[in-house]
């Protein structure tokens, strides 16, 4: 049976959970010996007093930022989306930068980020003198389903 297996590293730590049946991610909490004090334009990583194992190589686990971490606190993933490697056993921090212009207080228990595990398949790589054509083909950002932006001569 597939499990993620979970340690707790640290007496106070909290052990993740989903918020509602519905809930994709288990929710990671901040894992402090006393409150946080992250300045205006800075960073902080934040311990969770936790390590996990997942089932296997075909897995990892994907870190994301609460959505009301942003918009409530103004504070963002450092690195956007974290990546925890099955083969990684040491503690989960969440990295975290203050956007804001005023400092950012981070209590110890406060949830921050959401943990949530994905198989990965170990898909061969193999190097190609040509790609199959696309209907979109090397469109970028924004390129379906809008017109152009056309620039404006003056």
């Amino acid at each position: 049976m597939n499990e993620l297996k979970l340690k707790k590293l640290r007496e106070n730590a909290v052990v993740p959970r989903r918020a509602t049946p519905g809930s994709a991610g288990l929710d990671l909490s901040a894992c402090l010996e006393r409150p946080l004090a992250i300045p205006a334009g800075g960073r902080a990583l934040i311990p969770t007093g936790l390590a996990i194992a997942l089932p296997g190589p075909e897995y990892v686990a994907l870190l994301f930022a609460r959505s009301s971490l942003g918009v409530k606190r103004g504070l963002m993933l450092t690195n956007g989306v974290g990546v925890i490697d099955s083969d990684y056993r040491g503690e989960i921090h969440i990295g975290v930068y203050n956007f804001t212009n005023v400092p950012c207080i981070v209590e110890n228990g406060e949830r921050l980020a959401q943990l949530v595990v994905v198989p990965v398949p170990a898909l061969p790589v193999r190097e190609v003198e040509t790609l199959d054509e696309t209907e979109r083909g090397a469109g970028g950002f924004g390129s379906t389903g809008t017109a152009p932006v056309k620039e404006e001569k003056t």
